[in-house]
């Protein structure tokens, strides 16, 4: 016979009383204090009665937040031995310039959850009701020097600036040279300072998600010579200098250029947070410091087309961040463009009727602040926000790296003739001299073309077309790399969806990290085959992570496909310049290297070199071995490597909700979803 439901509060209650009376549950630390950000540690605990699989600790930072305005969270029951009630875990923190605490707590059931505020997976978040136990404070030390450097290009050739974050207001310098035990140069640190009042809403200006981003230092080091390895280092006698850092100098008469490019990276953290975090983004980074560090002393930049931290209005995100990318970013300079998740709120100043779906709350309340202050690019382009806060900054502008003309452009401003973004596109295009730099790249954060299930983003697409590609088309554009859609898809050059010669290639690079991936829309004719068969226009899509990196000399330029779960090449393009060109498009215009096919054991098996050909429709057809129709060899190729990218997109996944704690059965995390809520 069933207990009666008396009998089961009985138990329950008798239960809670005895957990209750129980000896203390204990927490503590070891070291007390940590050096800089990344270094880890290591919290142990002991004396929970009756442990469950949805006990949790929390992580805090300042100490007198309160139990629901936690950093983030991990359950217990990722760790081992966790059902004795004692257990151990070691977390890499960032320096957010307060102390932290750790606090146990008990979530007696399920149901007892704060379901008003879920989070990204649309997971109730833990719940606080049953505190066990508090630590002591962890802090870091003092005397380190400044953290989070990065450096990037100004509007002269001949300069270098760095920005680096400080807890403290005061003057801060920059020590440089090319000699590494002589830094005979000196530069001063302009300080500057975002506050609470200036974010334009919730979560970002509102206890949950505000933290003090400390002091923004932005120093230029000046007279530097042209392809020159300069060392440098930052800070003041007071709080400390950093480790001294190194960089390439850049050359206005080189004869190649270098960039890793990618869109949509994000940042990775140890905990569980409110929003999602992007696991992936720690191999994008590994793999590009692997790629920079077997340059040697020739010169590279990053360029990172939009969407970049995903704080979304929880600032201590944005310092994880910085910390992932500084050992990167303090080597080479790190150019953005701006995205819909570092901008994008409602009361922007700039949403036309047929943009009401399109720009949303994405910025979680940043409004651009964040993004303006953290980052310094070349130009001074900036946009109203529409509130009181700061004009954004960083919006459009250009630079020229060796051979190469790189236009950056707001898709979240105005675009469209009559604004100030169009008329600087088109006065920049117009003055490329392409004898000195004879390729003309631009970038963008929401693309043009994508075969992604983004119908919302369909206007906008629409918008740009009309627009914008005449313009690129105009100016014979070479190359244009797009966000946004969290997936790396290469075309045909074409015009109006078709392919034709000497016309832009676009790219879409925004598999930087983030996860939340849309699908691929079907053809019309396959309704139920949302992969496959792949549309003409569209030649290597694939949804593995990732970045390219372009490299061009004055003959051509190379832009390839690395993928973040070997290394690897996976795909590349390569482009003649002009002069170079046999008969542009029609015989070597592009020559392409498609994805790595598998063999039987799942080894990578490198595919040939082929050469791209127009032919009738504006369709391309392969040159190279006539045994088979190239729709057969392209189409079995793009499956495998479609599978292969999908199967690991689907395990990084599945690892990062591993990673990410409770036992609980949560909700999984709808695939569908489009562009705009990534």
């Amino acid at each position: 016979m069933a207990p009666s439901r008396p009998l089961l509060c009985f138990l329950f209650i008798s239960t809670f009383l005895a957990f209750s009376s129980s000896s203390p549950v204990s927490i503590s630390f070891t070291p007390q204090t940590l050096s800089k950000s990344g270094d880890v540690v290591n919290i142990q605990w002991a004396g929970i009665e009756m442990p469950s699989n949805l006990d949790w600790l929390g992580i805090y930072s300042p100490p007198d937040s309160t139990d629901d305005n936690f950093i983030g969270y991990v359950h217990l029951s990722t760790c081992d031995n966790w059902e004795t009630g004692s257990g151990s875990i070691d977390l890499p923190l960032v320096n957010i310039r307060s102390n932290y605490e750790f606090r146990i707590f008990k979530w007696m059931v399920e149901k007892d959850a704060n379901v008003s505020h879920p989070n990204d997976d649309s997971n109730p978040l833990p719940m606080t009701k049953h505190l066990l136990a508090k630590s002591e404070e962890l802090s870091f030390e003092s005397g380190h020097g400044p953290e989070q450097i990065h450096l990037s290009f100004t509007e002269e050739d001949d300069e270098m600036r760095v920005m680096f974050i400080t807890p403290r207001g005061e003057v801060n310098h920059v020590k440089y040279g090319e000699d590494e035990d002589n830094l005979d140069k000196d530069a001063v640190a302009e300080v500057k300072r975002y506050q609470q009042s200036d974010m334009c809403h919730s979560p970002a200006n509102d206890s949950i998600g505000w933290r003090d981003p400390g002091f923004v230092q932005d120093a230029i080091m000046k007279n530097l010579k042209k392809g020159r390895r300069y060392y440098y280092k930052v800070g003041n006698d007071g709080g400390g200098w950093s480790e001294t850092q190194s960089f390439m100098s850049r050359d206005e008469d080189s004869e190649e250029t270098t960039a890793f490019i990618f869109g949509d990276m994000g940042t990775a953290t140890p905990y569980t947070t409110f929003r999602r975090t992007q696991e992936e983004s720690k191999l994008t980074m590994k793999w590009v410091l692997r790629d920079i560090e077997n340059l040697g002393d020739k010169p590279a930049f990053v360029s990172h087309i939009g969407d970049i931290s995903y704080a979304r209005g929880h600032s201590w995100l944005w310092d994880t961040f910085f910390t992932q990318i500084e050992p990167v970013a303090s080597k080479v300079p790190y150019l953005v463009c701006i995205g819909n998740h570092d901008y994008d709120w409602p009361s922007q100043p700039w949403i036309p009727d047929w943009a009401q779906t399109i720009y949303k709350r994405d910025s979680g309340g940043e409004c651009g602040v964040p993004y303006s202050f953290r980052f310094n690019m070349p130009g001074n382009a900036s946009v109203p926000t529409g509130t009181d806060t700061p004009p954004t900054r960083n919006v459009y502008y250009s630079v020229d790296v060796g051979v190469v003309h790189f236009l950056y452009i707001s898709t979240e401003t105005n675009f469209l003739p009559g604004g100030e973004q169009y008329d600087f596109i088109k006065q920049d295009l117009e003055r490329v001299d392409r004898q000195k730099t004879p390729f003309v790249v631009v970038q963008g954060h929401r693309p043009m073309y994508t075969t992604g299930s983004n119908f919302k983003d369909s206007l906008l697409r629409e918008k740009m077309l009309e627009n914008l590609e005449p313009v690129f088309v105009k100016h014979k554009v070479d190359l244009i790399l797009w966000g946004h859609v969290h997936r790396y898809e290469r075309f045909c050059p074409m015009k109006n969806f078709t392919c034709g010669e000497g016309l832009p290639l676009h790219v879409v690079v925004g598999m930087g990290g983030q996860d939340w991936q849309p699908v691929w829309a079907p053809l019309v004719d396959h309704p139920k085959d949302p992969i496959f068969p792949q549309p003409d226009l569209s030649l290597y899509r694939s949804g593995e992570f990732g970045y390219t990196r372009l490299h061009a000399t004055r003959k051509k330029l190379t832009l390839t496909y690395v993928g973040n779960h070997d290394g690897e090449t996976h795909d590349m393009v390569e482009i003649p310049a002009p002069d170079a060109a046999v008969s542009a498009y029609g015989e070597e215009r592009i020559r392409v290297a498609p994805a790595q096919d598998t063999d039987d054991a799942g080894e990578p098996v490198k595919t040939s070199v082929f050469v791209k050909k127009a032919v009738s429709g504006g369709a391309a057809a392969n040159v190279g071995e006539p045994a088979l129709p190239w729709y057969v060899k392209v189409g079995s190729m793009l499956v495998v490597g479609g599978f292969v990218g999908c199967l690991f997109g689907f395990i990084s996944r599945a690892r990062r909700e591993a990673a990410a704690g409770s036992r609980m059965v949560w909700s999984p995390i709808d695939s569908s979803v489009g562009c705009e809520d990534v």
